[in-house]
């Protein structure tokens, strides 16, 4: 396999098959020339290299950062991309090549484990902030240990150093999340197919008779519109090349070379097409059948059957299954019967998106959310209701409990004044006893020697 820049690697990880495209840059930075190497090289110093983090790209993997400081971190091991030249995809997929991590310097080797730490803090702010958000009692003991385990990317059992089987778990994840990526659109893509014939359906229900025919037949018009486009050609057959080799490229259909249109339209020179690279193949098919001012025409329908034209191509010629299409699959592809056939693509609306069945089932699925919406708001709406009861009650004992704070204070201020008036009357009456008439009272004192 040809080695790719760091440069056009990233480019290929951007776009709308960035995801589909991780898996490429891993398994394109793990299979680069090797020679084989003792032990003792491993002891070397390497080349003074420049650790700062390296420059993100999205693969959109909820991982993506430290999926590609990861791979970039190894790729600066020279023994590392020597190793692996010979690696193939099954082998990469397999988690075969991570005993190599045994060979990578002990420099790499710190920074691997400094990535999986950050990792880890990573996770576990993201699963507290899941709690938060979740409203979990604030008294509960968040078991993160436990919460790790639907991380599958890294092995949280040992927290502190980046080991084999983290860069084993790290390639299966990816191959494993990327395969279902694809299929994941194709689900969102049906439910949006069916929320809008179902929000059509109810419209129509709201209508009395006149206006639903009205509706009924612009929305038959619409269908015809759109399906009355020129004829779409096979994707990856030799009349779409030699549409996009004449129309596009401007040269003469009668010297159409697959070389030739292949280094052409390899547009970052790495001897491959990548998945943005052959979507780019289809735009004039597409524009065959939509136009984003036409009321009849659904972009989301457009990005739904240029997936369905890049997986139809890459499953006919990508043959070892990189999820990359190189020359000599390409030159293969082309000598095939099918390639010369003059056969039509069957679009979207030839492929129903589901079933009526299938419509019914959705639609008391939402149905049935709804009625948990409502049961969920009428409870709130009781809680909401049990709340105001409560306040009130307890307005009304903050207001009872203020009048008897301010009796209380009124009897305390009475009781003081009563007992300062006490106070001046017994003062009063002491001074009548000890004073009668202006007369002093004596009292005779016997003398000494009287008994």
């Amino acid at each position: 396999m040809a080695v790719k820049s760091r440069n056009q690697v990233v480019l290929m990880m951007k776009g709308k098959g960035f995801a589909h495209s991780g898996l490429v840059l891993l398994s394109l930075w793990l299979c680069i020339q090797s020679v084989p190497i003792s032990v003792e090289k491993t002891q070397e110093s390497p080349p003074v290299e420049n650790l700062d983090p390296p420059v993100q790209a999205d693969s959109g993997l909820h991982y993506d950062r430290y999926l590609r400081e990861v791979i970039e971190y190894l790729e600066k091991d020279p023994h590392f991309k020597e190793k692996l030249k010979n690696a193939n995809m099954d082998d990469i997929k397999q988690g075969k090549l991570s005993k190599e991590l045994d060979f990578v310097h002990h420099n790499f080797r710190t920074k691997l484990d400094e990535l999986k730490r950050e990792e880890l803090n990573r996770l576990r702010l993201l699963i507290k902030a899941k709690q938060g958000i979740q409203g979990g009692n604030a008294g509960w003991k968040v078991d993160h240990q436990a919460l790790l385990r639907q991380f599958d990317h890294l092995n949280h059992m040992n927290p502190h150093t980046f080991e084999v089987e983290d860069l084993d778990r790290l390639i299966k994840a990816t191959n494993k999340d990327l395969e279902n990526f694809d299929k994941e659109r194709h689900e969102k893509f049906k439910r949006y197919e069916m929320m809008k014939e179902h929000e059509r359906r109810g419209r129509l229900k709201n209508m009395d008779e006149e206006h639903r025919k009205k509706e009924e037949e612009h929305y038959d018009e619409l269908r015809k519109k759109h399906a009355d486009h020129p004829k779409v050609n096979h994707p990856g057959s030799r009349d779409q090349l030699k549409e996009v080799w004449e129309e596009t490229d401007g040269l003469d259909a009668e010297n159409f070379d697959p070389k030739t249109f292949f280094r052409l339209h390899d547009s970052n020179g790495d001897g491959f097409f990548d998945e943005n690279e052959l979507e780019a193949l289809f735009t004039k098919e597409l524009a065959k059948l939509y136009n984003p001012d036409n009321e009849e025409d659904d972009m989301n329908e457009l990005e739904e059957e240029r997936l369905r034209m890049r997986e139809h191509v890459m499953n006919e010629v990508d043959t070892n299954k990189d999820r990359l299409v190189s020359l000599s699959e390409f030159l293969a592809a082309s000598n095939r019967e099918s390639f010369q056939e003059n056969k039509e693509w069957e679009t979207l609306e030839q492929n129903p998106f589901y079933t009526e069945e299938e419509l019914r089932a959705f639609e008391e699925d939402l149905a049935n959310e709804e009625r948990n919406i409502k049961e969920k708001t009428a409870e709130l709406q009781k809680q909401r209701e049990e709340l105001h009861r409560q306040q009130a009650e307890l307005d009304a004992q903050r207001v009872d409990l203020q009048k008897a704070m301010e009796h209380v204070e009124k009897l305390k201020a009475q009781n003081s004044t009563d007992q300062v008036k006490d106070s001046g009357d017994s003062s009063d009456a002491k001074a009548s006893v000890l004073q009668g008439n202006g007369q002093t009272l004596q009292q005779d004192v016997p003398a000494a020697g009287q008994s």
